[in-house]
Parts: C-alpha cells; sequence; structure tokens
C-alpha cells in the first residue's frame, strides 16, 4: 500500500525534502508488518532496499562462526537502514530483526540512490551515519576486550542514548535484558544477576520501560576499571 505523504514527513532524513519530493515516493514505498524476533533484512538476500521504520523497534545482529548473536545496533521509530547496501551495491553486512511487532516502509534501492544523489542534504545525513556506524563498531571491538561481562555492560549503559530528566540522567526505552546480552557477549542470565545488583545499590532504578542512572559516577568508574561492582 502506499506510504502517505505525512507518515514520510514524520522520518528524519526525509524531513528536509519539500512536498514534491516526497509526493513520488508514496507510490514507490511500500508498508510490511513484521512479528516479534521476524527477520526485516537478511544478509543472505539479494534484494537491496531502503528501510523506514513506522513503529515498534528492530536491531542489527550478526552471529558469530559458533552460532552465537552480536548485538550491533538499534533502530527507533523514524530512522532508517539499509544504506551501506545502497553506497556499494552489496549485500547488507548484518541482519535487521524485530525486537518487537514492527511496521516498515521499504523503499527499492535504485529509488533510494536517485534521491540521495539528487539531494546533497540527503547525501551528507548518509555520509554521516554511515561514520558513525563505524565510530559505534570501534566502541563494540573495545567493549567486547573487556575480561568481565558486568564492567562490559556498564560500558554500555552509557553509550546507551540518553536524555535528562529533573537533572537525573535516563535512558528511555531501554533493550531487554535479551537484547543487552547479544551487546556484550554474556548470557541473558549473567545480565539479570547484573541488573539486579545494579538495582539493590541503587545504582539503576526502573521506571516502566525506562532506567534512571542514579548513579552515572559510579557506572563510569566501573566501566573504566576504577571501581568494582557492588556486592549483592
Amino acid at each position: 500500500m502506499p506510504v502517505s505523504l505525512q507518515l514520510l514527513s514524520q522520518f528524519t532524513l526525509l524531513k528536509p525534502l519539500p512536498r514534491e519530493a516526497l509526493e513520488p515516493l508514496s507510490s514507490r514505498m511500500s508498508l510490511r508488518q513484521f512479528a516479534r524476533r521476524a527477520m526485516v533484512m537478511s544478509k543472505d538476500s539479494p534484494v537491496q532496499e531502503l528501510g523506514f521504520l513506522v513503529e515498534g523497534r528492530l536491531q542489527g545482529v550478526d552471529f558469530t562462526v559458533d552460532g552465537r548473536s552480536v548485538g550491533m545496533y538499534f533502530v527507533d521509530p523514524g530512522d532508517y537502514f539499509g544504506e551501506l547496501s545502497l553506497v556499494d551495491g552489496k549485500a547488507p553486512s548484518e541482519f535487521v530483526v524485530a525486537a518487537v511487532k514492527s511496521t516498515v516502509a521499504f523503499l527499492d534501492a535504485n529509488a533510494a540512490r536517485e534521491l540521495i544523489l539528487g539531494h546533497p542534504e540527503l547525501a551528507q545525513a548518509v555520509m554521516a551515519r554511515l561514520a558513525q556506524r563505524v565510530r559505534a563498531v570501534m566502541a563494540q571491538r573495545t567493549l567486547l576486550s573487556l575480561p568481565n561481562p558486568f564492567q562490559r555492560l556498564c560500558v554500555l549503559l552509557l553509550q546507551l542514548p540518553q536524555r535528562s530528566v529533573d537533572g537525573t540522567v535516563e535512558v528511555d526505552q531501554a533493550p531487554t535484558h535479551q537484547e543487552l546480552a547479544i551487546m556484550i557477549n554474556a548470557s541473558r542470565e549473567t545480565v539479570t544477576r547484573a541488573f539486579q545488583i545494579l538495582f539493590l545499590n541503587r545504582v539503576l532504578i526502573r521506571e516502566g520501560n525506562s532506567l534512571k542512572l542514579v548513579q552515572p559516577a559510579l557506572l563510569k568508574d566501573i566501566a573504566e576499571g576504577r571501581a568494582d561492582p557492588p556486592k549483592a
């Protein structure tokens, strides 16, 4: 089904475009729904598309040679994914799965390339995104080199998108324990035990889907090896 202009204007990448540039995209994009844990984009697929998340949450993942999943990044509503294939014309470098039930708008690769190359501001945004991905991969490699999973978890918590609410640092829509576990190469049970300790010592407080970082300085000290994890 066609994607409405109102919906198109909500996507971060497309916001700079005037209405006349958005109108041709409406009929060239398609909406698809995905159940939780369903495959949204496969690195084994020859089909190249640029995806825009309408609702839900996605996670970019890959697998080690022994079959363990490694989390790489999250996609939240309004964001896009699949841009690497548009640049080099090759298959995606990772799998994208639905972390929750999600709706995605897809634009075929040829139309996406024409759009980006025809609008310098979009090309600049995609270049900035690719640079961000490289930096994130480098940070992830550093994180995974740490020997202690508790320390890796603290590093990751500090890397998640944050906002300040009444002077307190807060992570909105915090990932699940399973999602965090595959980001730090640990078991879900290990992450759950670490959270129990952090909650018990009031380093973190959970409110609904949000996490309040009550003692961010302590998290940073643990992450950088200057302090030991608190006791249970």
